[in-house]
């Protein structure tokens, strides 16, 4: 009795070991006859490399309770395993592989892309891009309503390969990681991908992580792409983040390459928008680069003519009249994409007592009002020179919400007007994300004078930064007293600290920049 069991366990193993093998050799043994299970039994044995899988560090049961490592968990081959996952590849695991992992989560994670034990596969991609992927119906049941609803159903089918055209095989790559392996893994190229695959599927933890990511990368290249997808979405926070980024940055936005991919539909809420924050010569041209790529995406030629079809009525939203006139003269009115009856309808508006009426909005956009942290209680001068001499005036600040620095405002003469020359810089890490040489006219006053960065720079919350500022001018000047080391200005919190670059006596204490212009 002990020994037929033994000879059952045998030959399972053997089973699970090599399937394919043991079917081919059956089915030979059928051929001939009288073959004995001894015959099988001396098979030659069969060598398998025993792979771990790595995972992240999470809060599950096996990281509250310590366990010993496996003595054989070798880093090279974690990482050849998941790529051979990655890949297709099909690898079967080892024998008895289940015992080599305590956690559920990481003995699902084997059979994430693996053909093993597979009951269902999907041709994923769109025509001549297709990947044909694994799957475990039970797994992604118990991962997406959906899943449960196309597997376990009322209506469900008994289909043994499902296509799915509309979606990259890379996001649903990451969908079935997330689902099988609790991992989540996003990339940038990618990314927008995976949430539309984890919206259609109903996976709202790999949502929600998708939105995080393209909240914490958002920038002015991409802002209003991301707006343009945050819409389709129906993501509103997301969609609030790219409208503050837009309207603080507008110029950036409006002149990155991403703006020209935008739909009709965004293209027409960014020229209505009151809050932007951009000249509008700058929110001219951008129309009209959107405007041609628009004509080779309509397979047209980028005449003037087709420009204005393809802009059709988000043409009267560009508020021309607004516009400095030597804007209006040397840009606008030479473009082409204005008929002669409205330039000269415009130049009128410009310069007669009667003005026309006009198609363009002519009421100038609101912008944003900037906000001033002040960090000092009091000013003092004469009873101290403040020389500068090309040495450093420096000072670090932190903020608790993301904010877009403007601008610094400074001291100047304590002795009558003077002019200054101010080298500006805004700085993370040693990396310089703003910089600006310009100078500012002081009239003597106690005030302070604003001196701007060509585009106003994201802040990011609880990280440190450096304000700093070189300044030529009247050496004798005011300077800031009884400094704050914290200080609360409208919703935002500013921390300030010292900062090793001041080589001129600026600190938290006293000195210059005393005055951080920013928008939020």
């Amino acid at each position: 009795m002990v020994d037929e069991k033994g000879k059952n366990m045998k030959c399972l193993t053997f089973f699970l070991m090599l399937p394919e093998t043991v079917k081919n050799r059956s089915k030979k043994s059928s051929k001939k006859g009288n073959s004995s299970s001894s015959s099988n039994s001396k098979l030659p044995p069969v060598c398998y490399e025993i792979i771990t899988l790595k995972t992240k560090k999470k809060k599950m049961a096996a990281d509250i309770f310590p366990r010993k490592k496996p003595a054989n968990t070798n880093t090279t081959a974690v990482q050849q395993y998941h790529q051979q996952n990655l890949n297709n590849n099909n690898t079967i695991p080892a024998p008895n592989w289940q015992g080599l992992y305590p956690t559920i989560r990481e003995r699902n994670a084997v059979m994430f892309n693996n053909d093993l034990m597979a009951d269902v596969h999907f041709v994923v991609g769109p025509p001549g891009g297709t990947q044909r992927l694994p799957g475990h119906k039970y797994v992604l049941a118990v991962g997406s309503s959906v899943f449960h609803a196309m597997f376990y159903g009322e209506l469900a089918e008994d289909k043994d390969e499902i296509r799915i055209p509309d979606v990259e095989p890379a996001a649903f790559l990451a969908m079935l990681k997330y689902i099988y392996c609790d991992e989540i893994d996003l990339a940038a190229d990618t990314v927008l991908a995976t949430l539309y695959a984890a919206k259609k599927y109903i996976v709202p933890h790999l949502a929600r992580a998708c939105v995080n990511f393209l909240e914490t990368s958002l920038s002015a290249k991409n802002a209003c792409v991301l707006l343009s997808q945050s819409c389709l979405f129906e993501e509103p926070d997301l969609t609030q983040r790219c409208w503050e980024v837009i309207d603080a940055q507008a110029e950036l936005a409006l002149k990155s390459e991403g703006f020209c991919d935008i739909d009709f539909q965004t293209l027409e809420s960014i020229l209505r928008r009151e809050t932007l924050n951009a000249k509008e010569i700058v929110v001219f041209e951008a129309a009209l680069n959107w405007a041609e790529v628009e004509c080779q995406r309509q397979e047209l030629t980028a005449t003037i003519e087709n420009k204005r079809k393809v802009l059709g009525k988000a043409l009267y939203l560009i508020r021309i009249p607004t516009m400095a006139l030597d804007d209006f003269a040397n840009g606008a009115a030479q473009s082409g994409i204005l008929t002669l009856n409205e330039t000269n309808d415009i130049f009128l508006w410009y310069t007669a007592a009667k003005k026309p009426e006009l198609q363009f909005v002519s009421k100038p956009r609101k912008g944003l009002v900037p906000q001033r942290c002040h960090r000092f209680q009091s000013c003092a001068y004469r009873s101290n020179q403040w020389r500068y001499r090309g040495r450093c005036d420096s000072i670090q600040f932190a903020v608790d919400k993301r904010v877009f620095i403007a601008g610094f405002g400074l001291y100047g003469s304590s002795c009558g007007s003077a002019e200054y020359s101010a080298k500006i810089e805004l700085k993370r890490q040693g990396v310089i994300l703003g910089q600006n040489l310009s100078k500012y006219f002081s009239d003597g006053s106690s005030n302070t004078f604003p001196v701007w960065f060509e585009y106003p720079v994201q802040i990011e919350p609880d990280t440190f930064y450096t304000a700093s500022v070189i300044l030529d001018g009247n050496e004798l000047s005011y300077f800031g007293q009884e400094g704050m080391t914290e200080v609360q200005c409208g919703k935002v919190t500013v921390q300030f600290q010292c900062s090793s670059d001041s080589t001129n006596g600026t600190g938290v204490q006293g000195g210059q920049i005393p005055e951080l212009i920013f928008y939020a």
